[in-house]
């Protein structure tokens, strides 16, 4: 399931071109459907920025009438420069407190009195469009075994293969490789997101 709520629209740079135009104008938030097993994340949440005041409102807006009203939230403080003690969401107050050694630093809990508890990777706000999505579709499989920081970290792996193929087909090319064979006995270089089942396809 994926949870969507209007921002302002974004500028130029922020919008991909893609089947997927409109989702840089919402809310960033993809979460694992319900299941008789939880799993290890219940979604991911790429937020705009690491300012907590700003981005908290828009995301409460959209769980509490899915998970019941969101009264505390939790991170790590190693990539949240500040955060505040208390947010005001739409008539009420969001506690915010945060945990070092316990908590995952690529990680946001959220707490309700009414139901429980639910946890979502955060992916960076610099994160490129496609590494994103594939984050946002591994973190909601309802299947999923991996903690945030692992998504992170083969995240990470991925681009780096990614880069690293385009930078061997540049070669390649300035090398004179499409005219040295034919085009049907050229290694194909298979492009990642291709390798992925179940990612977004961004034009």
């Amino acid at each position: 399931m994926t949870a969507t709520v209007s921002y302002p629209p974004p500028t130029l740079e922020d919008r991909p071109s893609s089947s997927y135009s409109s989702y840089s104008s919402y809310l960033r938030l993809s979460l694992a459907p319900v299941g008789p097993a939880p799993a290890l994340l219940d979604g991911a949440w790429w937020p705009r920025s690491r300012d907590l005041d700003a981005e908290l409102p828009a995301l409460t807006a959209v769980l509490d009438p899915l998970w019941g009203r969101i009264t505390r939230v939790t991170v790590n403080p190693t990539y949240w420069p500040a955060f505040p003690r208390k947010v005001p969401v739409g008539g009420h107050v969001v506690k915010v407190g945060w945990f070092l050694a316990e908590q995952d630093p690529h990680e946001l809990m959220l707490l309700s009195y009414q139901v429980g508890r639910w946890d979502l990777l955060v992916i960076p706000p610099q994160t490129p469009p496609v590494s994103a999505a594939w984050l946002m579709a591994a973190a909601s499989d309802p299947l999923g075994t991996s903690t945030a920081s692992r998504l992170m970290e083969e995240a990470a792996r991925l681009r780096t293969v990614a880069e690293t193929d385009r930078a061997v087909e540049a070669v390649w090319d300035s090398e004179g490789g499409h005219e040295a064979r034919a085009p049907a006995s050229r290694p194909r270089i298979p492009a990642v997101a291709a390798a992925i089942p179940g990612q977004p396809k961004w034009m």
